[in-house]
């Protein structure tokens, strides 16, 4: 699953609200982009390739709602 996923993908929460953009695959988690991350931390952030449920056309479908993807968020890669 994680050769499928790209730059610039949609970070959707199993609740449906978008989280994040795709900055890349680091080691076992995505990096998402500084501007666009659960936290509006304006950092890059972390979420663990655990939480991925599906990838669907250019979007990354997650096992966690919104509220648990800002709690799973870390500040470097796993």
């Amino acid at each position: 699953m994680t050769s499928q996923i790209r730059e610039h993908m949609t970070v959707i929460a199993s609740c449906g609200k978008q989280v994040g953009t795709i900055d890349h695959v680091e080691g076992k988690s995505l990096k998402l982009t500084r501007k666009d991350n659960p936290n509006d931390s304006g950092e890059h952030e972390y979420l663990p390739m655990s939480a991925v449920a599906s990838i669907k056309g250019d979007e990354v479908h997650l096992n966690i709602n919104s509220e648990e993807a800002k709690s799973a968020v870390t500040r470097s890669a796993q």
